[in-house]
Parts: C-alpha cells; sequence; structure tokens
C-alpha cells in the first residue's frame, strides 16, 4: 500500500480509497499501483466478502488522470519497451477480482474516474455527482477507458457524451446503468450498507464463478454462450458451497458457508 491509496477493512468489507483530495484523487501510476495492491489484499484476506472503492473527500470520486505539467506517473506516456499501461493494468485486476467491487462515488466521476465506475461491477452515487468524459476539450479523447465504457453505456449515448465532453447528473448516470442506486448524500453509506447486506450473507463460490461466468460470456456468441453456462451450473453444484446449501435449505436453517 502506498500513502495515495489507503485500505481499512470492516467485517466483510475492504474499503479502498483513493486519497489525493489535492489533486481531485487523480489517476497516476502510483494510485492504479496502490489500488491493485489493495485488491491483492483483499481476496488474500479471510472474511472478506465485498470490495469498496470511493475517493476521498465529498467531492470528487476520481477526476481522471493527472494533468498536472510534469506529475509523476502522467497517463500520457508509454514505454515503448514495456507497452502494458498502468491503467489497463489496473483494468484488468478488477476483472480477476473474484470479489463484487463496488463503486462508492462520493462525488464526480470524471474521465477515467467514470472509467473506474464503469470497471467496478456495481455503484451508489451522490445525488450530486456529475460524470463525464472531458477528453474532448483537450484535443484527446477516452481511449483508455473506451473499451469498458463501451460495456456499460449504449453506444449512441457513449458516442454522444465522448465527442462533446459535456458532463450530465447521476440521475443520467442512472438512467444509463452507468451506477445502480443514487442517493442524497447523507444517505450514501446507508445504501451502501444496505447493498452490502445483500450480498455478504451470500455463497461467496457461487458469487466468484457466477462473476467469472459473466466475463466469459460477455463477447461470447449464444451458441458458445449456452456450452459454458450448461456446463458450470453442475460443476457449481459439486462445490462445497453449493452442498451446504442443499443442506441449509432442507433443514430450514442459515447457510454456514465455508467458502469452497
Amino acid at each position: 500500500m502506498n500513502d495515495v491509496v489507503t485500505s481499512d477493512r470492516d467485517g466483510a468489507v475492504l474499503r479502498i480509497t483513493i486519497n489525493r483530495p489535492e489533486r481531485r484523487n487523480a489517476l497516476n501510476e502510483e494510485v492504479c499501483a496502490g489500488i491493485a495492491a489493495a485488491i491483492d489484499e483483499a481476496e488474500a484476506t479471510a472474511g472478506v466478502r465485498v470490495v469498496v472503492l470511493t475517493g476521498s473527500g465529498d467531492k470528487v470520486f476520481c477526476a481522471g488522470g493527472d494533468l498536472k505539467p510534469g506529475a509523476d506517473g502522467t497517463p500520457f506516456v508509454i514505454d515503448p519497451a514495456n507497452p502494458r499501461h498502468y491503467v489497463i493494468q489496473l483494468f484488468r485486476r478488477l476483472e480477476r477480482c473474484g470479489l463484487p467491487v463496488i463503486a462508492r462515488v462520493n462525488g464526480h466521476a470524471l474521465a477515467g474516474g467514470l472509467g473506474l465506475v464503469c470497471a467496478c461491477d456495481m455503484a451508489v452515487s451522490t445525488d450530486t455527482a456529475q460524470f463525464g468524459v472531458p477528453e474532448s476539450r483537450l484535443g484527446l479523447f477516452p481511449m483508455m477507458i473506451l473499451s469498458y465504457m463501451m460495456r456499460i453505456i449504449p453506444r449512441r449515448k457513449l458516442y454522444e457524451i465522448a465527442t462533446t465532453g459535456e458532463s450530465f447528473p447521476a440521475a443520467e448516470a442512472l438512467a444509463m446503468d452507468i451506477v445502480n442506486y443514487v442517493v442524497p448524500a447523507a444517505e450514501l453509506d446507508n445504501k451502501l450498507d444496505w447493498l452490502i447486506a445483500r450480498i455478504a450473507d451470500k455463497s461467496p463460490t457461487a458469487i466468484k464463478l457466477g462473476k467469472q461466468a459473466f466475463r466469459a460470456i460477455e463477447d461470447m456468441p449464444l451458441d458458445k454462450a449456452f456450452e459454458y453456462t450448461q456446463l458450470m451450473l453442475p460443476i457449481m453444484a459439486m462445490t462445497e458451497d453449493a452442498k451446504e446449501g442443499f443442506a441449509a435449505f432442507n433443514e430450514k436453517r442459515a447457510p454456514q458457508w465455508p467458502g469452497k
């Protein structure tokens, strides 16, 4: 972990916070590495069921790449000898995470910040947050996050917001399925806790394999997706969690998930 990213455990939840309020929680190489390390920590910690990603303060979730001239870890350079950009590496780490990742959108999510929201599995936002990709105003286009946004945002709407560079309110983000819930700032953590509680008592093995299936079939033709999912269900039925789930159902008791 590092100073620009913090993590703290609270029961079944590991919260990751981008801690650069003076830079509007902007992304750089150190931030991306810190988030990835915190995800490693979450998966290695027994009892953690959910990861929450947020920004420090109450104004900005993440304002995207650091635009300060000469900023360390700027997102606009790449090493030709190692072209695996750190932002893409972070997105791939989020993709591989077996735990549900929820974005706690405490403020504006712009440029790479919007990409981060799209890369999470779910999102809860304040009603005052603004979303957008302003890169076209700088002579750029949101290339680094385009692939993830296309998985979430309808194509025509995405092209509009990417070309105009205009921001839009949380209510529109909800209508575009970018976020799951929008609430007043004072209710953000209560809504987040409500959502987490509905996840944390379910089978961690089922959720992990289910997330894997979501990712696997996303780009498959329908017939290939059918082949994959029809094999996954009997495989899941052999897990210890499934056996415990069946036993608990028949014995009319709450399951005690072994997580295997």
